[in-house]
């Protein structure tokens, strides 16, 4: 198997003054948590918007492993829809001294390029700062970060950018190439 190399952005927010707003896109987007931790769900989400850029890591998880990872408290999946249907997602994972990652973000193909994803990610961010707010216990959050990798699209790294986003860490390595794996196995990508 030949590898490739690829390049892993780290990016961060040290304050929600930080975070810089995304127009809204035109039509009927809504934004809505997913508050019933749901493994078929989050692993369609995570499936449809990974399958063509080769999002892998979790496709062998189970559903016990899945249900583990939702049940976490502070957790949480917040997904776009347009006109009702699920456009993409964000997900959001506290960790310890009031550290948020934003863990997965992105839309399914149809609806990339429309304006939604700038929307999204803003929205996101936003629930990660104020995530102590709806998880008694939970440190105020201090600190806003993810990654992002030239597998992911061309545009993300620019998206993170526009959203007040700062580069912390850069990383090349190489990676085995593996085929993007479509949202399911023998699915046709377009």
């Amino acid at each position: 198997m030949s590898s490739v190399p690829v390049t892993t952005w780290s990016l961060e927010q040290t304050s929600p003054d930080d975070l810089l707003p995304a127009a809204a896109p035109e039509g009927d987007v809504r934004i809505v948590r997913a508050e019933v931790p749901s493994p078929e769900f989050s692993r369609f989400l995570y499936a449809s918007v990974g399958g063509d850029i080769r999002w892998t890591d979790r496709l062998g998880w189970t559903y016990a492993r899945w249900r583990e990872y939702l049940e976490r408290p502070g957790v949480e999946t917040w997904v776009a829809y347009e006109r009702g249907t699920p456009a993409g997602y964000v997900e959001l994972e506290p960790q310890d001294e009031g550290v948020v990652e934003i863990v997965y973000f992105g839309l399914l193909p149809a609806f990339r390029g429309r304006r939604i994803g700038g929307h999204l990610l803003a929205y996101g961010t936003a629930r990660a700062w104020d995530l102590a707010e709806r998880w008694p216990g939970r440190a105020p959050t201090k600190r806003v970060w993810l990654h992002t990798c030239s597998k992911d699209g061309e545009f993300a790294l620019d998206n993170y950018r526009r959203r007040g986003f700062t580069l912390f860490d850069t990383k090349v390595e190489l990676e085995p190439e593996v085929p993007a794996p479509g949202p399911w196995p023998g699915a046709h990508q377009a």
